[in-house]
């Protein structure tokens, strides 16, 4: 029996999140309905988080337990002939026995995306937040540089079990513009439910002029007393990378 690492690509748009349900399409229960049909036997994967409904990844980081004679590129082209087409492995190696794809992770990169049009695009907006007026980017730039350093969160998300800290510590976080799309990047330690996706809301409210800068500064100085109710759609989000230390990097 051996620990596999996989790095997992999906398109979240037909998904209700990664984790497993009762009801509804989910990431966790195709790729383990997979699994089964290659003869697993383990109850449940690992993953280093849990996508919302929507929500895409190009590096989710999964791991599981498997008794497997062939080698890794195999056993990636048999999960990838047993999966739906919105699903692929582009990565499997062996891991050490105790890696843990959540708790061995030392950071995440997320990135959101933004279409500026006052008309909808069918082929766009499967992947991006359409939004108009256009934000003021040098407005959103200074946003992003407030959220950069250690905060009580608290304000934009629960944490994954009740009573865990609010505190997260974000290395980087900007924003780009690319002709008719802004793309905003953001990396910490780690993020409480929902925290990307109302991070990008409040900003992109304050570049529209509709919240004052003050406003950020207030939700990250008084967490407990103000609750974030901007939430921006799903669809633009994206989980890019996760980080691990060189001897567990895929």
């Amino acid at each position: 029996m051996a620990r596999y690492q996989v790095n997992l690509v999906y398109d979240g748009t037909l998904f209700s999140g990664f984790q497993r349900q009762a009801q509804g399409r989910t990431i966790q229960g195709e790729v383990e309905d997979a699994l089964y049909q290659l003869g697993w036997q383990g109850a449940s994967l690992l993953a280093a988080g849990r996508t919302d409904r929507g929500v895409h990844a190009r590096g989710q980081v999964i791991a599981f337990d498997f008794e497997w004679s062939h080698s890794e590129v195999a056993l990636q082209h048999a999960l990838n002939a047993c999966l739906p087409p919105d699903v692929a492995v582009h990565q499997v190696r062996l891991a050490r026995d105790d890696f843990h794809p959540r708790y061995d992770a030392l950071a995440r990169r997320y990135c959101y995306r933004i279409l500026l049009s006052p008309v909808r695009d069918p082929l766009w907006e499967r992947y991006a937040w359409r939004v108009w007026p256009a934000p003021e980017l040098n407005r959103l730039e200074q946003a992003a540089r407030l959220l950069i350093g250690t905060h009580d969160f608290a304000a934009f998300g629960t944490p994954p079990q009740v009573g865990r800290s609010t505190n997260r510590h974000i290395y980087q976080a900007s924003w780009w513009e690319d002709g008719d799309e802004l793309f905003f990047e953001i990396t910490g330690n780690a993020f409480l439910y929902r925290m990307v996706r109302r991070l990008v809301g409040v900003q992109v409210h304050i570049a529209q002029g509709k919240l004052s800068m003050q406003a950020l500064s207030d939700y990250l100085g008084q967490p407990d007393e103000r609750r974030v109710l901007i939430l921006a759609p799903p669809q633009g989000l994206t989980l890019m990378e996760v980080y691990y230390s060189p001897v567990d990097k895929l």
